[in-house]
């Protein structure tokens, strides 16, 4: 079985803290660690109130300093949001702090509103265009400096920090194949262009430095339980979040309901539901059929699972029963 790792928003449980979401993705991270996972990668978010992952170095710090062994890093940054030369210094003191376990995760999407984006990026033209430029200059920040490089990273400079290119579009597809980068399709939320997105990445590969062949990591929302309506009950708080941001409602990540029925509409409904489309959603025999489906589809290098569940325990054991599916 391929690897899996795991993708955290530190959710802000509606009822708890942002205290307590942090002190849960510690939780499983370590837990991530103790089952065998590749990889614990947090991912930049903004001004939502159920996701705590903002200062998404500073967070990746914290479970790095509660693992030892386990890959950390960014699932991902969104590198417009900020100069490649802080980002470089950020993920060099981080690969100076837990050497040879830090990725850096590149995106290109704002990770929140249109406003909130403004008052992060200040150029919002300028931030999404210069992208390719940014992950170049990057590369060169975190690589050995030249003997007349003026602008050093410091952290940063000889740190090789691994880049990875996030996307959920064909263009992210064409540039990780330019740059010879690995590449994770965010499928667990934007599955439409997934197998067409891995066709034109592994087509179209430019052997690099740091990958010499394609690497593709696909990603699904993982909920796994004793039984399928158990999973399927913990699973209503990720349909609710995807309905609350289709209306442009910002709240805790809810508690689960007993029935989605007169919480969405029709549109709704199938709005999520197409979203969603390749959760695994069940207990360990239906998600492991689930599962396997989806792996044999896409062929993938690694699976990244992301498990937005309220309850930390219900997360916990998730963790656990994910792991055991690999076997």
């Amino acid at each position: 079985m391929i690897p899996f790792s795991i993708l955290d928003l530190s959710p802000i449980a509606e009822g708890h803290t942002i205290s307590e979401a942090l002190d849960a993705s510690r939780l499983m991270a370590i837990k991530a660690e103790d089952c065998g996972y590749n990889r614990f990668w947090l991912a930049e978010h903004h001004g939502m109130p159920g996701i705590a992952s903002a200062a998404t170095s500073l967070v990746i710090a914290h479970v790095g300093q509660a693992t030892k062994r386990i890959r950390i890093g960014s699932g991902g940054v969104m590198l417009p949001n900020h100069s490649p030369l802080v980002i470089a210094e950020q993920f060099g003191t981080l690969e100076a702090l837990f050497p040879g376990r830090v990725d850096l995760g590149l995106g290109r999407a704002p990770g929140t509103d249109m406003r909130t984006a403004r008052a992060l990026r200040r150029n919002m033209e300028a931030g999404a265009e210069s992208f390719p430029h940014d992950i170049i200059e990057l590369r060169r920040l975190l690589g050995e400096p030249a003997e007349d490089q003026a602008l050093l990273a410091v952290p940063g400079m000889g740190s090789h920090v691994p880049l990875w290119l996030l996307g959920s579009s064909l263009y992210s597809a064409h540039l990780a194949a330019a740059l010879g980068l690995p590449y994770a399709f965010a499928s667990h939320f934007a599955p439409d262009q997934l197998m067409e997105a891995i066709a034109i990445y592994r087509e179209r590969f430019q052997p690099s430095d740091e990958l010499d062949k394609p690497y593709v990591m696909v990603g699904i929302m993982g909920v796994a339980a004793e039984t399928d309506a158990e999973a399927e009950h913990l699973f209503t708080s990720s349909q609710q979040q995807f309905v609350n941001l289709r209306r442009n409602v910002r709240k805790p990540f809810p508690k689960p309901v007993e029935s989605m029925e007169g919480i969405w509409n029709e549109v709704e409904r199938y709005g999520v539901e197409h979203t969603l489309r390749y959760a695994v959603v069940g207990a360990p025999a239906t998600a492991r059929s689930r599962l396997n489906t989806f792996l044999e589809m896409t062929g993938a290098d690694e699976l990244i699972i992301s498990m937005p569940i309220h309850s930390v325990e219900a997360r916990l054991r998730s963790t656990e029963i994910f792991a055991d599916l690999r076997e």
